[in-house]
């Protein structure tokens, strides 16, 4: 079933908790010289319009990156993550003045790529992957249409020093969260010091659950969990309540400077938003 297209739920609050958490990431990476390979496995379409039939549809945005971006002045020096996020937000937009584009994971990645660094998307949406090969990339970046869990795991060990995934799924089937546990944990038999970033809903249901306890019991060291809960379980109209992030090998100092980043975010998304963060297992 390949039924989701993201342009419905672009610049959603959970886009702005996934897309906080690369950013932070890719910064930290970037201090150092070696060269990286990225690889997204859920790329979409790279960049969204806001204008566009289907974001018009739900306008999702509207809760999540339109208040922040509305508040970007007064949020300045509130946190140097967020103060970095809302400047490359601007660098996408066609009047730099208005909000009219949110960019998805491959620009995200691709804004920051050196020429010695590689980046990988795949995307097995026909149509999310036509709008992707429309856009504009390094030619160091290449575009797959396939599988995205199973190409990761082709492409293992890469050939550079360092290994950053970023594993986003649609989770239309409720096998996707045990496809992805099983991922992860060959990930980190491959590639022992892979950084890797999953993305996952909070729904009423809780399927997210059969994901983490099973990656639990694997044993797996150095993850670290953050969530951002806009509200009740019993209050989402639509189904998710809340984002979910799970690092793999996560930089130091990324918790404080998400969590920072977010707490200045935090009454912006709602009455209700709050965020947790915390260590599975520490070395």
């Amino acid at each position: 079933m390949l039924a989701y297209q993201h342009a419905y739920h672009a610049g959603n609050f959970a886009d702005v908790h996934k897309h906080l958490t690369l950013h932070a990431v890719t910064r930290h990476l970037l201090r150092k010289a070696s060269p990286i390979t990225y690889i997204d496995t859920h790329a979409g379409r790279g960049v969204y319009s806001l204008d566009a039939a289907e974001t018009r549809k739900l306008q999702e945005y509207r809760h999540g990156v339109a208040p922040l971006w509305q508040a970007r002045m007064r949020l300045q020096g509130a946190s140097p993550l967020l103060d970095a996020w809302l400047d490359a937000l601007v660098e996408v937009q066609q009047s730099k003045q208005h909000l009219d584009r949110y960019p998805g994971s491959p620009w995200w990645l691709a804004r920051g790529l050196r020429a010695h660094d590689r980046l990988q998307l795949f995307e097995l949406h026909p149509g999310e992957h036509a709008e992707l090969e429309q856009q504009t990339l390094p030619a160091n970046a290449s575009r797959t249409y396939g599988d995205g869990l199973a190409g990761l795991l082709k492409r293992l060990p890469v050939t550079t020093p360092r290994l950053c995934v970023l594993i986003d799924p649609s989770y239309e089937r409720k096998s996707e969260y045990l496809e992805v546990a099983a991922t992860l944990i060959e990930v980190a038999r491959k590639a022992r010091h892979a950084l890797v970033m999953v993305w996952y809903p909070l729904l009423p249901a809780g399927r997210h659950q059969t994901m983490l306890d099973r990656l639990r019991e694997a044993g797996l060291r150095k993850l670290w969990r953050s969530e951002l809960v806009r509200h009740a379980p019993g209050d989402s109209r639509h189904g998710m309540y809340g984002s979910g992030m799970l690092l793999l090998n996560p930089p130091w100092g990324l918790d404080a400077a998400l969590g920072e980043a977010l707490d200045a975010a935090l009454p912006l998304l709602g009455e209700q938003a709050r965020h947790h963060g915390e260590w599975w297992v520490e070395e």
